[in-house]
């Protein structure tokens, strides 16, 4: 898919991979682009050095994100691309209260689900339309610091797959972002598995470079970090043993007391 004269909606758009993803699409010159975010000074910030437009967008909610592509529609008519960008990360596991779990798959999972819900059924009539959904290499692989974080970004992943075989043969495209370490907001804080992750973290542009590369080739994984192929090579060839390496680099990392084997 190439962006020239496209309309594009980012959500999660005024920082991070978000932000950088706006300023690299409009130097393909969209015909409109939508920097949606909940913080809107900064979206409103971002839209203006990108020429497109800021709209406030809770994408937990799922009548904010109906009117965020409404919004978009009446502007600058059908959207090509929506790019479910917004996240959120938390540390801990099945410990995490019921509402910092809900939290974490609405902004994470479910916002995904609601624009495609939105927008399926306008790209069928059309026959085009494009999903670039961020999961992250913890859907591909885990996240070892964070259950809900891990587990969300395999629904996207499992969401994706599924859009991509239902409705490929009708002009639907749909690629997958799976970076490890970008040197976001979300790769601060000192913890072990932050440290890990800033050994081979890119900046925000790098990973903008690769999701335009990847998007003219409709490559279903756009991967950054090229090892992470790899790594989910090594996971689906002996998954028993990923585990166990998995542990190890647990008791490495010391998120926990137990010995490795």
């Amino acid at each position: 898919m190439h962006l020239q004269d496209k309309v594009i909606i980012v959500t999660g758009g005024a920082h991070g991979i978000g932000r950088a993803l706006c300023r690299r699409f409009a130097n393909e010159q969209p015909r409109g682009l939508i920097v949606a975010d909940i913080d809107f000074e900064s979206a409103h910030a971002v839209a203006n050095e990108s020429h497109g437009v800021a709209v406030k967008c809770d994408v937990s909610l799922e009548q904010d994100v109906k009117n965020l592509i409404e919004q978009a529609q009446s502007t600058f008519g059908s959207v090509d691309l929506f790019c479910a960008n917004a996240g959120i990360a938390m540390s801990g596991g099945a410990e995490l209260t019921n509402d910092e779990w809900q939290q974490a798959l609405q902004v994470n999972f479910l916002s995904h689900l609601y624009a495609v819900r939105a927008l399926i059924p306008s790209m069928l009539e059309r026959g085009s339309g494009y999903f670039l959904h961020t999961a992250s290499a913890a859907g591909l692989l885990t996240e070892l610091s964070s259950a809900p974080y891990s587990v969300t970004k395999h629904a996207v992943i499992a969401l994706a797959e599924w859009v991509a075989i239902t409705y490929g043969k009708q002009g639907i495209g749909v690629s997958c972002l799976c970076p490890q370490g970008v040197k976001t907001r979300m790769l601060q804080g000192d913890h072990p598995v932050v440290d890990m992750l800033h050994e081979t973290a890119l900046e925000p542009q790098q990973v903008a470079d690769c999701v335009v590369e990847g998007l003219a080739s409709e490559h279903f994984l756009i991967l950054p970090h090229p090892e992470v192929a790899e790594y989910f090579q090594r996971k689906a060839g002996d998954y028993d043993r990923w585990l166990g390496g998995m542990r190890k680099l647990r008791t490495r990392l010391k998120l926990d007391s137990t010995t490795a084997d």
